[in-house]
């Protein structure tokens, strides 16, 4: 009878651990695949705020982590654009706070000069027909940021219509525009005050880790 219950908890033991293994070989190769499809859709979004050929570096790789309360608080990421080891223009990836159903994620492209490259939302929660028009797909709203910056129009007019300034907001839906205009000229003003901070050269050492993946995968 003993012999039976210890062979019975010993397969028991042993099932549990062959499924725990297997469990974990499918979130490993799972993972994997999630990683490479997050970095695919991001390098689809900053293709459309940079053209592949305005710059000749990683931009995936080349990154810094800014933190700020006009970045929208925490850290974040930024990717950094290079041509020649001139700099082009960075991506950052803010938080727009106070939108309609919370949190807005935006990608926003500042060029060297100062020019806006172009915004992009990430991901949000805002209603569907009125706040979801300041996806690119919607409408064509969030094109209105490209090429302007600060004082093009002055910081006072960085505000929707409403509120006196250019932007136009949707019909029945004013708060979301309202926080990604405020987002997007956070994020010049935090440009223009750290703008060698944001392009400081990679550490010798992360270059040569980049360098070293790169060879490995060849």
């Amino acid at each position: 009878m003993l012999r039976e219950i210890y062979l019975s908890t010993a397969l028991l033991a042993a099932f549990g651990l062959v499924g725990a293994g297997l469990v974990a070989l499918v979130h490993m190769g799972t993972a994997e695949r999630i990683e490479a499809n997050r970095e695919a859709a991001t390098l689809a979004r900053l293709h459309e705020i940079l053209p592949d050929g305005e710059y000749d570096n990683d931009i995936i790789n080349d990154t810094i982590v800014l933190g700020h309360a006009l970045l929208g608080g925490g850290n974040h990421l930024v990717y950094r654009a290079r041509l020649g080891d001139e700099p082009v223009a960075a991506v950052f990836a803010v938080i727009a706070r106070g939108g309609y159903s919370g949190d807005i994620h935006l990608l926003v492209g500042v060029r060297a000069d100062g020019r806006v490259a172009g915004v992009r939302v990430v991901s949000h929660r805002e209603t569907p027909g009125l706040g979801d028009d300041i996806e690119a797909g919607r409408s064509d709203w969030i094109l209105g940021f490209d090429d302007l910056e600060l004082g093009d129009p002055p910081v006072e007019r960085w505000a929707v219509q409403r509120d006196g300034g250019i932007f136009d907001q949707f019909t029945g839906a004013t708060i979301t525009p309202r926080a990604v205009v405020r987002a997007v000229r956070d994020t010049l003003i935090y440009f223009d005050a750290h703008r060698e901070q944001v392009f400081e050269p990679m550490p010798v050492d992360d270059v040569n880790d980049v360098d070293e993946e790169a060879h490995t995968d060849e």
